[in-house]
């Protein structure tokens, strides 16, 4: 695999991953009061704990974009 081609894949994964990580959100957002009930009789949770839980996954997915996808790709533009 060339240098060249795997700096393609890893932008092209962040993008995605980006884009999944930007759907969640709005999704989240958009649909707060409905997945915190369905959620809330599922799991006998508060709001506040659904709202915690789904932000500190979707910091976590933030990360491991960054550190598995963004920043390769950074170092292999550095390096080029």
């Amino acid at each position: 695999m060339s240098i060249e081609l795997a700096r393609s894949i890893l932008l092209w994964c962040t993008v995605i991953n980006y884009a999944v990580l930007t759907i969640w959100f709005l999704a989240y957002v958009l649909a707060h009061g409905w997945l915190c009930r369905l959620w809330a009789g599922w799991f006998h949770l508060t709001e506040e704990q659904i709202d915690s839980m789904t932000f500190g996954v979707m910091a976590l997915y933030k990360v491991g974009v960054l550190l598995f996808n963004l920043v390769p790709c950074v170092a292999l533009y550095i390096v080029r």
